[in-house]
């Protein structure tokens, strides 16, 4: 049980390994069910849910506790993401809408999110805040990139090194 963020959140799971030989996934080794049901505690509203998970996660490697925890902490990670990437950098505003444009500015904020988790900032916001104000306060140094950095960066990203540099 949970209270937090205005809500009461209940928790239960079932699992079990009988379903393994009938099941056509590759590395079943158990089935669970989880109910969750969240009271807002201001309006008395009740929301329930039930959702199904298949994991690979042997019974002895993930008992019913971990198995909760591993889903609780999954959709932590998620929403984290998808707020930071929603509210931060406003990206269901965004009016780019056609071709590979969505999944490029998509990357590109992930990378953004990602570099500055990289150098240790937890709040993205503040960081960039923090950034803009350095930014204009002082020229960023021009700086070439070398053949070899293009291409590591390339293969990172999985993408062709760019031939042309400003």
């Amino acid at each position: 049980m949970d209270k937090g963020h205005g809500r009461l959140e209940t928790r239960r799971i079932w699992t079990s390994t009988d379903l393994n030989g009938h099941l056509d996934f590759p590395h079943c080794r158990q089935v669970a069910c989880i109910e969750r049901s969240r009271e807002n505690l201001k309006t008395g509203k009740i929301n329930q849910e039930t959702a199904y998970l298949i994991t690979s996660l042997s019974p002895e490697r993930a008992d019913p506790e971990k198995l909760l925890s591993l889903n609780r902490g999954h959709w932590g990670i998620e929403n984290k993401s998808h707020y930071v990437r929603d509210v931060t950098f406003d990206e269901d505003r965004s009016q780019v809408r056609t071709q590979s444009g969505p999944r490029v500015m998509a990357t590109l904020r992930d990378l953004a999110i990602n570099l500055l988790r990289l150098r240790g900032y937890k709040n993205i916001a503040q960081a960039i805040r923090s950034l803009e104000r350095q930014t204009l306060s002082r020229p960023l140094p021009h700086r070439r990139i070398t053949d070899h950095q293009n291409h590591a960066l390339a293969n990172s990203m999985n993408v062709a090194p760019s031939c042309a540099y400003p």
